[in-house]
């Protein structure tokens, strides 16, 4: 099984043993024409799967009271999701983006890099719509909003005039104080107010 020797040489080895131009996997045991080959053959990729390796780390001894404890499990899917890079038209971009997001989701999810906030908004005039946004300074941008029980990790995407963020089925876009927030893929947008 490929995924689970790489994780666990991601997981158990790390990234020292690894020489400057290598991924933190060791890349004599890849399969011909697989995503981890094209890891290991640009320089590129290989520098974002170091990155992930020390930031998974981090996350790692921050994750170690975490209960249900979840981080491992959901490396594991993450890996095997990158994997399905191959079906892609662009495996190159489609391994980089993944490698993006993961490290700023892990970097916001374990509060790894400086953030703003929580930020406070006033929802369509109702206690049930307020939303807790932290802003986290990762590359690319990410947000966490809160909204009760649920919570959303959203990434930073170009707009013409003030700051958008887009998750899975949430967006938050933020001009002068004021926000147009959707939460659910039905949701209705929410016209919010920052509380002073």
């Amino acid at each position: 099984m490929l995924v689970t020797g790489t994780l666990f040489l991601f997981i158990g080895h790390g990234f020292g043993t690894a020489s400057a131009a290598s991924p933190s996997f060791a890349c004599d045991q890849v399969e011909a024409g697989s995503v981890e080959q094209l890891i290991c053959q640009d320089e590129g990729l290989s520098a974002l799967d170091r990155q992930l390796a020390e930031v998974y780390t981090a996350a790692l001894k921050k994750a170690s009271n975490e209960h249900p404890p979840m981080l491992k499990a959901r490396q594991r899917g993450w890996i095997k999701g990158r994997d399905e890079c191959w079906k892609s038209d662009d495996q190159q971009g489609c391994v980089q983006d993944l490698y993006q997001r993961r490290i700023a989701e892990l970097q916001a999810r374990y509060r790894l890099v400086p953030s703003t906030g929580p930020v406070f908004y006033a929802c369509d005039n109702h206690p049930a719509n307020a939303i807790v946004v932290t802003f986290f300074a990762s590359q690319p941008p990410v947000l966490i909003a809160e909204r009760g029980d649920q919570s959303s990790l959203m990434y930073r995407q170009p707009s013409a005039s003030g700051a958008k963020y887009q998750g899975r089925n949430e967006s938050f876009w933020e001009h002068q104080g004021q926000a147009m927030v959707t939460w659910g893929s039905a949701g209705a947008e929410m016209h919010c107010i920052e509380k002073q």
